[in-house]
């Protein structure tokens, strides 16, 4: 598997912790693979607010209660 033992951002590892793939963003948020690896893998990867309100629109599918705060600082 790739990207195992690779630090993660908050992203990752909300993600990592209910078990949803890369994949399953990409496809949901309709961002590219690289978009995605970046949120998830790089910390210094700010998203614009058009790309957080895509991945925000898609987390919001298994957590209604997520907020942008919970992964990015403003």
């Amino acid at each position: 598997m790739l990207g195992v033992n690779k630090p993660k951002t908050k992203l990752g590892k909300w993600l990592e912790k209910r078990g949803i793939t890369n994949v399953w963003l990409q496809k949901t948020s309709g961002l590219s693979k690289n978009t995605v690896t970046d949120l998830t893998f790089t910390a210094k990867h700010a998203p614009n607010q058009r790309t957080m309100q895509k991945v925000l629109k898609a987390l919001r599918q298994i957590d209604p209660n997520v907020k942008s705060d919970d992964f990015w600082s403003m």
